[in-house]
């Protein structure tokens, strides 16, 4: 049973920055692209960032991109998310998700696990 499990959100300052984490277990996690996405009160869940099997590919969604980065760790089974100069339009509960293979896509398909998310909000 594939488990994913976010922490490191939590109230931030605008400008300010967090370190997410996404802690895996079961299955092999070298396998599987992952990604992070996030979900505004009332809105719909956004791609935030993705990231290949080795690590080397990236991806990021434009709201966010020069703002965060995506890493993984796949001795740790863990994947993380740095995020910089964070704006209170960035609060969102964010979740960290695998993707079945070892593609990623930014819209909401080609996932097979999620974690229940970790909330990211952002004062002004």
């Amino acid at each position: 049973q594939v488990q994913l499990v976010e922490s490191g959100g939590g109230l931030v300052q605008a400008g300010g920055s967090l370190r997410l984490s996404c802690a895996a277990s079961g299955g092999t996690f070298s396998r599987y692209a992952m990604g992070w996405f996030r979900q505004a009160p009332g809105k719909e869940r956004e791609f935030v960032a993705a990231i290949d099997r080795s690590g080397i590919g990236t991806n990021y969604g434009g709201s966010v991109k020069g703002r965060v980065t995506i890493s993984r760790d796949n001795a740790k089974y863990t994947m993380s998310l740095e995020m910089h100069s964070l704006q209170p339009e960035d609060t969102a509960v964010y979740y960290c998700t695998r993707y079945s293979g070892s593609n990623y896509y930014t819209g909401l398909h080609g996932m097979d696990y999620w974690g229940k998310g970790t909330l990211v909000t952002v004062s002004s």
